[in-house]
């Protein structure tokens, strides 16, 4: 998660929009990183997540209700989505208005994604960061961000899809 709490450091970042928040603890500590270098400044925050609604029969980390006290406890003005993250996005992404960081999981690095990538261009400003979840050297996760010519040729062939 360092590259998270560096990319919130390097950038001021203050609205962050993250899809499949997990357990939440995540969330809280990249809100304690943006209080530190924005100080007197509330991050506000944007999380995607199936909540209850997991595709297997497991208990989800976080429901949709705790997920709300959460926020609610850190003090966090936050909008939480419920259904499949990516989805999700692609149907309130007009609404969002530009972000300073955001957050995707590893799944969305494939060519299936390509309606999803159609909209991010939209919640990007010339300060934004987009980090995307991978594999790390020891065999563990870790978060690249992805240059905006990259995100610019994703976008493109969600366009070509978008328009067939």
């Amino acid at each position: 998660n360092r590259p998270i709490y560096r990319a919130i450091r390097e950038r001021k970042a203050l609205k962050i929009v993250e899809l499949g928040i997990g357990d939440g603890g995540r969330a809280l500590r990249m809100f304690d990183v943006a209080r530190l270098v924005s100080p007197g400044q509330d991050p506000k925050y944007v999380g995607f997540d199936r909540f209850e609604d997991q595709p297997d029969a497991a208990a989800p980390p976080l429901t949709l209700k705790q997920a709300h006290r959460l926020m609610l406890s850190a003090g966090v003005k936050a909008r939480l989505v419920p259904g499949e993250p990516s989805e999700s996005l692609v149907r309130v992404a007009n609404t969002l208005g530009q972000v300073d960081l955001l957050i995707l999981p590893a799944e969305l690095a494939s060519p299936a994604a390509a309606r999803f990538w159609y909209f991010v261009p939209r919640l990007l400003h010339d300060r934004s960061a987009v980090l995307i979840e991978g594999d790390g050297a020891d065999g563990g996760r870790t978060y690249q961000e992805l240059s905006r010519a990259k995100i610019e040729n994703l976008a493109a062939s969600g366009a070509l899809r978008r328009a067939a």
